[in-house]
């Protein structure tokens, strides 16, 4: 009897190696937000990639809502960048304030420009999103869309009450983590969050060159009575002298940017700035 074959031959073609877990669609929509938006430093995690390094420098949401020596770490970093900026470290609570202000802001751009762009809400938690403390810089880790029904379609209405909720569900563990360190009560904390999702739409809209539209779905998602954000998109228009109208918008809360410095300027949508003063500087 014939001995059995041995070596490759007996056992046949070796399966493939498998392949790498492809990025959820998602990520599509996240590198045109990326390419749309320069204030947007962001890294897009591909499913192989390492969550980035702790010591290196980066922490979650999730690490700066529950971990005090991550939440001082990013503190500091932000401290350092106005410092160097600015050429004065700003008081604590104002360096808290505007570390929430780019977190929050950040996190609502993610979170509203797939919905602006591709009527899709994404699943974005704290624990998906890394702050770089040295540099502000941010890392995201694409997760899919979330599931809305299929049968009916879900109408506008849902969509913009699915982005919502979403956008409180990521920050609420963010605004309970600064309430101490800003030296600020949940309704103006809220109201912070409230303008900087004003805020992310009409940047995007101005990006995409369609500032009208992106004013009017502003609008729309922030209509006012929509708790825990406390307050309304509220946009209206100032007219120049050259006959030029302008969308502005007065903010809920201030978010202390004229405070970094003596030389800082309010925000031109700062409660602090008139209309007169924001004509002249239009």
């Amino acid at each position: 009897m014939p001995a059995a074959p041995v070596g490759p031959d007996a056992l046949g073609t070796p399966p493939s190696p498998p392949s790498p877990a492809s990025p959820p669609a998602s990520t599509a929509d996240y590198r045109r937000l990326r390419e749309l938006c320069p204030a947007l430093d962001l890294r897009l995690l591909g499913p192989a990639d390492p969550d980035p390094a702790a010591a290196d420098g980066w922490h979650t949401g999730a690490e700066l809502a529950t971990d005090e020596r991550a939440l001082a770490a990013a503190l500091a970093g932000e401290e350092d960048r106005i410092a160097a900026a600015h050429g004065r470290a700003p008081r604590p609570h104002v360096t808290a304030s505007r570390l929430l202000h780019h977190y929050a802001w950040s996190a609502c751009l993610l979170i509203a420009g797939p919905w602006h762009l591709a009527r899709q809400v994404p699943d974005l938690t704290p624990a998906d999103l890394w702050l770089h403390t040295p540099s502000g810089d941010l890392a995201l880790r694409p997760r899919p869309h979330l599931a809305l029904p299929p049968l009916p379609p879900p109408g506008e209405d849902e969509l913009r009450a699915e982005l919502r909720a979403a956008v409180v569900a990521h920050l609420e563990p963010l605004v309970a983590a600064f309430a101490g360190p800003t030296r600020r009560r949940d309704r103006a904390l809220w109201g912070m969050v409230t303008d900087d999702l004003a805020s992310a739409l009409w940047y995007l809209g101005r990006m995409l060159g369609e500032e009208d539209a992106a004013v009017a779905a502003a609008a729309a998602v922030l209509p006012g009575g929509t708790l825990p954000l406390p307050g309304a998109a509220d946009f209206r228009r100032l007219h120049t002298p050259d006959g030029r109208a302008h969308h502005t918008r007065t903010r809920l809360g201030c978010c202390l940017y004229y405070a970094v410095s003596p030389a800082a300027e309010a925000c031109l949508t700062c409660p602090r700035t008139c209309d007169e003063e924001r004509l002249r500087r239009l």
